[in-house]
């Protein structure tokens, strides 16, 4: 079945960076489009960025354009987000997510992973 893992969140200050990482498994991965959404306590879950893995085309966030990069590893099944410039409004959960369709999965359907939390202080 579909297991989305995501890794590498924590506390930063203002400015700093983070890096995070979804490790995927259980489909043709460069079938999918992968992605990331957040969701902060007491918000709607907010789409950040996603991929379409088979030519790389990527789609992000007018909140994160220019600060964060979304990346692909196909041989090792893996989507990663390069944060930067972070700012305390990006303090959210952070969520792997992937659909064979891009456009509902840019609009919050698909499989997710346990999510993993991004504080910047």
């Amino acid at each position: 079945q579909v297991q989305l893992v995501e890794s590498g969140g924590g506390s930063v200050q203002a400015g700093g960076s983070l890096r995070l990482a979804c490790a995927a498994s259980g489909f043709r991965f460069q079938s999918y489009c992968m992605g990331w959404f957040r969701q902060s306590p007491g918000k709607e879950r907010e789409r950040v960025a996603l991929i379409t893995t088979y030519n790389g085309a990527t789609r992000y966030a007018d909140s994160v354009k220019g600060r964060f990069t979304i990346s692909q590893d196909n041989a090792a099944n893996m989507v990663s987000l390069q944060m930067n410039s972070l700012e305390p409004e990006d303090t959210a959960k952070y969520y792997c997510a992937a659909h064979d369709s891009c456009y509902l999965m840019w609009n919050g359907y698909g499989r997710w992973g346990q999510g993993t939390q991004v504080t910047v202080s």
